[in-house]
């Protein structure tokens, strides 16, 4: 079975915790990864770019000149591609989906992945409880006596905190996320993962299913 240090709240060796192996257990397949990253990302992303096409252009009801006698090309419209001033061809569209399914069960997995890794790596980091009083002091000085000063670093918590959230808003190369919304996305993005006991109930609860 995994086990992980406990640290209390002066940032000192405390015990040990025995985890699940069955979520912080397990061995890492890059492909479900990096499948359910970039299901992710790309459900996250906004089509925003829009190219107006001959159909959308303002004017050029009426054709700039008669079709034959002038000496000079035909033309129809002046919201031809070809013309200064008209439509796109094939360009990007405000309306086009980048939404990609995935299941449940294999974004599950690949969290339980990614907490395994970092399990593994000596860098999922369990503190017996945590202090949250609103200052950031207090949480700096917890994070400096914590292995991993300088690498980024997630604090999974184990429920909805402003006070908590307030405390860790100004301190460099630290973010926070609840256990239960964390994803894949947020665990690769970090480095190192802080949690406390509650935090790790809170993601067995979830992730045991």
């Amino acid at each position: 079975m995994a086990k992980v240090a406990i640290y209390n709240d002066r940032g000192k060796e405390n015990g040990s915790l025995e985890l699940d192996d069955n979520i912080f257990g397990l061995k890492s397949k890059m492909a479900v990864i990096h499948q359910v990253y970039l299901a992710l990302m790309a459900n996250a992303r906004e089509p925003w770019a829009h190219a107006i096409d001959k159909s959308e252009v303002s004017g050029g009801g009426k054709k700039p000149w008669k079709q034959k006698g002038t000496g000079r090309a035909r033309h129809g419209s002046i919201r031809s591609p070809i013309w200064r001033g008209g439509g796109a061809t094939f360009g990007p569209l405000n309306t086009r989906n980048y939404k990609q399914k995935i299941n449940k069960k294999t974004k599950k997995t690949a969290v339980k992945m990614c907490l395994s890794d970092k399990v593994q790596t000596s860098k999922f980091i369990v503190l017996e409880n945590l202090v949250v009083d609103g200052k950031t002091k207090t949480m700096a000085t917890l994070r400096a006596a914590l292995p991993g000063l300088g690498k980024t670093t997630l604090l999974l918590a184990s429920k909805n905190d402003e006070a908590l959230k307030r405390a860790v808003n100004n301190i460099p190369k630290l973010d926070i996320q609840t256990a239960s919304d964390v994803n894949v996305i947020d665990l690769l993005h970090h480095q190192y993962i802080i949690t406390t006991k509650d935090g790790v109930k809170e993601l067995e609860n979830r992730l045991v299913k």
